[in-house]
């Protein structure tokens, strides 16, 4: 399970370091893509899997479903760390997510995200003056 915050810069060469408590979780090879939010997801390959399964079962006759489909596979790409334990993010990725030099990695159950350190200082400022309302609306799952 990924759990935790930490911040990374990354290089002019679309470089990041994964913090060490992910690596061994991520594996010497892992899928990244675009996540929600202006966030990346990056997923280890069994946990891609499983992702990739259950979008397979969105019906192909709802166009939300295939705009869906589309916008993550497409930007979805194999990786692996090099000896530094550092990943390389495609370009395309690197712009989606407004990644410039300081990042934030957060460790999100399954998966881990990358976010620019000011798309993710915004979503958490929000959050966290909401979090007892949304708190709140998560009564149903028994948290």
């Amino acid at each position: 399970m990924f759990m935790g915050e930490y911040q990374h810069n990354i290089d002019i060469k679309g470089r990041l370091i994964v913090p060490s408590k992910f690596r061994e979780q991520l594996g010497d090879q892992f899928v990244i893509t675009r996540g929600l939010d202006k966030c990346l997801f990056a997923y280890p390959l069994d946990e891609w899997k499983k992702v990739e399964e259950k979008i397979q079962t969105l019906p192909l006759t709802k166009k939300d479903a295939r705009s869906f489909t589309r916008f993550f596979f497409s930007g979805a790409s194999e990786c692996e760390l090099d000896k530094q334990g550092r990943m390389n993010i495609p370009s395309n990725l690197t712009s989606y997510a407004a990644l410039e030099k300081e990042t934030v990695i957060v460790g999100v159950a399954s998966r881990i995200e990358i976010w620019s350190k000011s798309e993710w200082d915004a979503f958490y400022d929000d959050a966290q003056e909401s979090f007892a309302d949304i708190a709140e609306n998560m009564i149903g799952f028994d948290i």
